[in-house]
């Protein structure tokens, strides 16, 4: 297989809200590359059923990982990504690994509310990105108006390169403004686009929306700027103008916008944006890291000749080869068979064989280098956001950091034989994704499981009949509550003394409780002078310490976002052990939450509902009665309106099927986690009488 130079990759995610036509536009992609690199012409519609009954026969979307396709001299590994805002630490994820992004628009609907969601997201990691604007050939489709509702939503600097020639159902191609060349087609499944003269009837409006793309782009260009200034539009040539459009798209400032349908041939159009305007490795420049024993800062730049390092960001199973860690190269290159350090574990691993998923089948590489994407089989201890890398040049790049899943259900498999299968499908799941979480209650011996809403957890149960063959009894959905302090400086002190015949147990603890800034977890401070707690002990204390956050003192619900200061303490020379240790930390806790003013902590949602405005009273209404607070209200188009609204997670359980029946089912939601904060006093009291009957 050939090896593409690093300037010709191109990692790229596509991003969207759920039912913009991602998939769809993906599908496009892989059809339309995978058709060029097939021997002779392939009836198009027996490609497309050859992949969907691959899809079928190994239980697993081919593009839901990673995906490598060629288009024009150019690598390019897709990363698929859900739309659903309950798996947007899947979009979280990639973003961290891609250099750019294709973000897929509902051409009927315009910028939604999980669109802001993936943009702000792409903006966070400053990933550049194109947008394309899909189903403008529907009825209600309007190229415009979704380009309208991008600068009023999301960004100004977002300009069309490409022009739609017709409207809705007439829609039959694109004006390119750099080449100033229309490319049409009679049928959206056409082999190939025509090139033609731009349509007369366009010709004012192709002027207009090319003096904008050319006046806007070339500010983050010095040298076009100048020429721009000395020559004007008109003395611009097409390929200072495409280096124009290049270089401020990939300043992350600076965004082109095409459209079209993304079932048909226009998407070829859409690959020429990704190699022409994304960023290779290369122009992402170096990757930072930290030495794992000193902590010292490490530059890794993106060749092959550097150490090798990578970040593994997704583990997947596959029934026919197991388990895939899919891995990003940030330098250097892994060769099948050698082996690497998991520097986040600390652990040596073998790499057996690397494989790369392409359009239309897996194929097995002997090496992958920098900035390249690529799946190795079999590896035991990875999971996502490892540092993978050479054993003699450790690094750990910044892991990527996941919520706290907020809603928790009971579950239990329908019959006893099956318990065995369903702990190992559960293990299998959680593996894959770290925002899923498992654990035994220790009362009531049932599993617990948890994840980011609703819809995660029901398709986590989905997935464990589909792929595992497993059926389960779920319970009602539990809110996962947390605890914390709200006083400063609270100091207690831990002591275990046992005398049973012979040796006996001694240790003896003070420390000093502070709340931690929200979101900021535990931190163990050691300020013990002098040896009065020897150093061997230390270690104990903390275990002790973080054993005993996991239960709390109001309603036996973890503790979070609290600073523990060890700083005295005594022992004895005989008696002390790290196990005494460990209780006298674990008392000093669970005594010193009590005086510290601890409270009951519950998650806010942020919901976004999207209703028609006759409904809207009702919607508001039902809202305030959950405890809600109303943060903004908008008009999304003539007579639909968006109310975000901030709102906790215990009022939410069957919102979305309770909002369908206030709004005869025209009205949608979606929530993501917002932040944690008190529980109102005369809630609490009804938890805490919930927790104890049970």
């Amino acid at each position: 297989m050939k090896n593409y130079p690093i300037e010709s990759l191109r990692n790229i995610g596509i991003i969207a809200h759920i039912d913009a036509g991602k998939t769809t536009t993906t599908e496009g992609i892989l059809y339309r590359t995978g058709l060029k690199h097939k021997i002779g012409a392939v009836h198009e519609g027996e490609t497309t059923t050859d992949w969907m009954a691959q899809e079928r026969e190994r239980g697993i979307t081919i593009v839901s990982a990673a995906v490598t396709c060629y288009w024009k001299g150019h690598q390019i590994n897709i990363i698929d990504t859900p739309g659903h805002i309950d798996f947007t630490v899947e979009v979280e994820r990639s973003l961290r690994v891609l250099d750019g992004a294709v973000v897929v628009f509902d051409g009927k609907m315009g910028v939604e509310s999980q669109s802001e969601t993936v943009w702000r997201q792409a903006d966070k990691y400053n990933v550049p990105r194109i947008c394309f604007i899909n189903k403008i050939n529907q009825t209600g489709g309007d190229f415009y108006k979704s380009l309208d509702s991008i600068h009023a939503r999301l960004n100004r600097l977002a300009f069309p390169v490409h022009l739609p020639i017709g409207f809705e159902q007439s829609v039959n191609g694109v004006v390119d403004l750099i080449s100033r060349k229309a490319y049409t087609y009679k049928d959206y499944t056409d082999h190939e686009l025509v090139e033609r003269d731009i349509p007369a009837e366009m010709l004012d409006e192709v002027k207009k929306y090319r003096s904008l793309l050319i006046e806007n782009s070339v500010a983050e260009d010095v040298e076009m700027l100048d020429k721009y200034l000395e020559v004007g539009e008109e003395g611009m040539s097409n390929e200072d103008v495409t280096r124009a459009v290049r270089s401020a798209t990939l300043s992350g400032k600076f965004f082109p916008v095409t459209g079209g349908d993304g079932r048909g041939v226009i998407v070829e159009k859409l690959l020429d944006l990704v190699a022409d305007f994304l960023p290779s490795p290369m122009d992402r420049g170096s990757t930072w890291g930290k030495h794992p024993k000193t902590g010292a800062e490490i530059e890794r730049k993106p060749t092959e000749n550097e150490p090798f390092t990578a970040l593994a960001f997704k583990i997947a199973t596959d029934p026919f080869v197991g388990k895939l860690a899919y891995f990003r190269v940030y330098s250097g290159k892994i060769d099948a068979g050698s082996y690497i350090l998991n520097s986040s574990t600390n652990e040596k691993e073998r790499v057996g064989r690397i494989v790369r998923m392409q359009a239309d089948k897996r194929e097995d590489v002997a090496k992958v280098t920098a900035g390249d994407i690529a799946a190795i089989v079999g590896l035991k201890g990875t999971t996502t956001g490892n540092t993978l890398c050479d054993p003699s040049n450790p690094i750990i790049l910044e892991s990527i950091s996941f919520p706290e899943p907020p809603v928790s259900i009971a579950i239990e498999p329908k019959t006893k034989a099956d318990q065995e299968k369903m702990s190992q499908a559960l293990q299998r799941l959680a593996e894959e994704d770290p925002t899923f979480r498992i654990r035994v209650d220790d009362e009531t011996g049932q599993t617990i499981i948890s994840g980011m809403g609703e819809l995660h957890l029901e398709i986590i149960v989905d997935r464990m009949k589909r792929e595992f063959g497993v059926e389960a009894n779920i319970g009602q959905p539990q809110v996962a509550y947390r605890e914390t302090i709200r006083k400063e400086n609270v100091e207690v002190q831990g002591k275990y003394i046992r005398q049973t015949g012979g040796r006996g147990q001694y240790g003896d603890v003070w420390i000093r409780l502070s709340p931690n800034e929200q979101g900021a977890g535990f931190q163990f401070i050691d300020s013990v002078k002098g040896g009065v707690v020897p150093s061997e002990y230390i270690p104990a204390v903390r275990k002790g310490i973080e054993e005993a956050l996991s239960n709390g003192v109001i309603a036996g619900y973890p503790v979070v976002d609290i600073k523990a200061e060890l700083y005295d303490g005594s022992y004895h020379d005989v008696d002390s052990s790290e196990m005494a240790f460990s209780i006298a930390g674990s008392i000093a806790l669970q005594e010193g939450v009590k005086k510290a003013n601890p409270v009951l902590l519950e998650p806010i949602m942020k919901l976004v509902v999207v209703t028609p405005e006759e409904f809207m009273g009702d919607v508001i209404g039902d809202l305030n009665a959950k405890r809600g607070r109303i943060e903004t209200m908008e008009d999304l188009s003539s007579g639909i309106k968006e109310i975000t609204a901030l709102v906790p997670l215990a009022e939410l359980f069957g919102y979305t099927t309770n909002l369908r029946s206030m709004t005869q089912g025209r009205a949608s939601s979606s929530m993501e986690l917002h932040h944690y904060q008190d529980v109102p006093t005369h809630i609490t009291e009804g938890i805490i009488a919930k927790n104890l009957k049970h």
